[in-house]
């Protein structure tokens, strides 16, 4: 009978033994987590594998849990409160998961409504978990920050990361002209493929290669305070650049002078994805469930770049820590 009840009440999980290399991803049985009103209890099938997770793993994050891990995809187990049925499906993101409460490294977690949303749409777990965090990122960047219209100009820096790649299916879906930049070349065929007007090697003087500079309506950052300066200097006025990623490190912006370096009624802005689930940032802002349908049609091309087993979940840091994933990582819990 003690047996019968440790499988019930009790879940594997990867947990945070210690901060550094990936021996401090250990794997745990822990209690399974309590429904509680206003949460849903989620029996996870698939989870994204994201960089602010290898931060956490180093010690380099502000805050983490004892278990990490900021999306997933699976099934609910629990809803005190209604709000969705048992067994839908779902996507959860964000909302303090990995930070100040356990995430998605796990075979179960429990987290609030408004961080969970229905994405019904006919695809694997594994494709289904490599959209959360990517494309709703992506999304509110592109629809909200950027206010992104049918015929612009739009500069993505970091394009071939898992982000970027979400970003150029929703800009050229949107009747954009999309201009890519990677540090690699034989990265360009893979870029080309997913509709981007052209390919620029990344650079930090981009802007004096680039023949759009200066008549750029929008620029998506993904290599962030490393290359702003160079970004702003590109967009003409009232043109919008929204800085989303650390690609090129986390180190401050330097020698920032808006009077000299921008024209006039130039608008900076950013977006993290942590801040989902707050107040102002819900989940079901994002149509995550029709871009979901979008992408189980065929109409973006978003299957994920390698898939892990939950047993492999050291190599799959090691291989995002050496940049040779190409794409969204992804993995699936049996």
């Amino acid at each position: 009978m003690w047996f019968f009840n440790l499988r019930i009440y009790n879940m594997r999980a990867i947990v945070l033994d210690g901060f550094g290399g990936f021996d401090k991803l250990v794997y745990k049985d822990i209690p399974k987590p309590e429904p509680l009103p206003g949460h849903v209890v989620i029996q996870i099938k698939a989870f994204g594998v994201n960089h602010a997770e290898m931060h956490m793993r180093r010690g380099e994050w502000a805050e983490n849990a004892e278990v990490i891990g900021l999306e997933c995809v699976g099934l609910v187990d629990a809803c005190p409160g209604g709000e969705f049925p048992i067994g839908a499906k779902v996507a959860a993101m964000m909302g303090g998961m990995g930070r100040t409460i356990n995430g998605s490294y796990a075979e179960y977690v429990v987290v609030p409504t408004h961080v969970v949303t229905l994405i019904d749409a006919d695809l694997p777990w594994a494709e289904l978990a490599a959209l959360p965090e990517s494309y709703a990122t992506a999304w509110t960047c592109l629809f909200r920050n950027l206010d992104i219209q049918k015929g612009q100009t739009l500069l993505i820096r970091g394009a071939t990361s898992a982000f970027g790649q979400a970003a150029i299916n929703l800009a050229v879906d949107a009747g954009l002209n999309v201009i890519a930049t990677t540090r690699r070349r034989e990265r360009f065929p893979a870029l080309e493929a997913l509709g981007v007007t052209r390919c620029e090697i990344e650079g930090p003087e981009l802007s004096k290669r680039l023949a759009e500079s200066g008549k750029v309506d929008r620029i998506l950052d993904l290599v962030g305070n490393s290359v702003i300066v160079d970004s702003l200097s590109m967009l003409p006025r009232y043109g919008r650049a929204c800085i989303a990623g650390w690609l090129g490190g986390l180190d401050p912006v330097k020698d920032f002078n808006p009077l000299a370096q921008m024209n006039s009624g130039v608008y900076l802005t950013f977006f993290a994805s942590f801040h989902f689930g707050l107040p102002d940032f819900p989940l079901s802002d994002v149509p995550l469930a029709e871009i979901a349908r979008k992408v189980a049609a065929g109409r973006f091309p978003a299957k994920p770049a390698r898939i892990f087993k939950f047993e492999d979940i050291r190599e799959a840091h090691r291989v995002m820590e050496a940049n040779e994933a190409g794409g969204k990582m992804v993995v699936v819990v049996d």
